[in-house]
């Protein structure tokens, strides 16, 4: 039975995206925002997205949580469009310039043959990183998680590998490609702000969550910049930044590091992350105290 909803989950979308691809880019966003918003609406998800919203900021509104939420779920949509058409997206952000000490670092390591490992969060427009270094000639790929869905894993893929190579599965052979790619000087994007079992907690947005250290233990092992990127939707643009590296001390203090500038920027934009995630998740499948 799951195969089947699994099937019809991915024909479904096939279905869709195929009837937006004559339309424009911010059309596309705009008709997945409002599919993404009323999936949310009409599915638990809802109630975990105003629960995350009520932990971190309990004193807000309800009235305002609701709001949140809806925009939050829209995003969701427009997110996924630059992912699911990211050739039409890398064309739509070809005017759009980098900002931020964190580029001169990566064009440093980059002359000394050095990768780089670009941190960033599920939030605004991350692809909007790797279009904009590609532009200037600096490929960067990405690790992901794959999806559930297997019929749905590889339309997810063929879009993070039109925005840069090599895409890599988290397990065991994908740790594998990593450490080839990043001996080999590659740029890779790691997405560290989900709920990764048995890691240690490590505060974000006020509250203690499982932080994944690999990334910083990655950047020590190898001598490589760790550069969080962010690249909020601001006036119906991404605007990419590429703050300075982080410094190398120990993996738990720079993971802090990065959590508290991914805090900052969505305490700034909060509609912009993904608060769909069971983030402060714990042993049991309950919420962290």
């Amino acid at each position: 039975m799951r195969d089947l909803v699994y099937r019809l989950q991915a024909y479904a979308l096939r279905g869709l995206l195929a009837c937006l691809r004559p339309l424009s880019m911010p059309a596309r966003r705009r008709i997945l925002g409002t599919v993404t918003e009323w999936v949310v609406r009409l599915s638990p998800l809802r109630r975990r997205v105003r629960a995350n919203l009520r932990r971190v900021w309990p004193d807000m509104a309800e009235a305002e949580r609701r709001r949140l939420s809806h925009e939050v779920a829209r995003n969701v949509g427009r997110t996924l469009a630059s992912v699911w058409f990211n050739e039409d997206f890398a064309k739509e952000t070809a005017v759009l310039d980098a900002h931020g000490d964190g580029l001169a670092a990566l064009r440093a390591a980059r002359a000394e043959g050095r990768g780089a490992i670009l941190l960033s969060g599920h939030y605004g427009q991350w692809e909007a990183v790797r279009a904009i270094l590609r532009r200037e000639g600096i490929e960067a790929g990405a690790i992901y998680r794959p999806n559930n869905n297997p019929y749905y894993d590889p339309i997810f893929r063929r879009g993070l590998e039109a925005g840069g190579r090599p895409i890599v599965a988290k397990g065991r052979a994908g740790n594998r490609d990593l450490l080839r790619a990043l001996r080999g000087g590659a740029v890779m994007a790691i997405l560290p702000d989900q709920y990764v079992k048995g890691a240690p907690y490590l505060d974000f947005l006020g509250h203690p969550a499982r932080t994944s250290l690999a990334a910083a233990e990655l950047a020590l092992r190898y001598d490589l910049p760790l550069i969080p990127t962010f690249a909020p939707e601001i006036d119906g643009r991404p605007v990419v930044t590429l703050e300075a590296p982080i410094p190398h001390t120990d993996a738990a203090t720079m993971m802090q590091v990065f959590n508290d500038r991914l805090s900052s920027w969505v305490a700034q934009h909060p509609s912009q992350w993904y608060w769909l995630h069971r983030r402060w998740k714990s042993k049991g499948g309950r919420a962290a105290r």
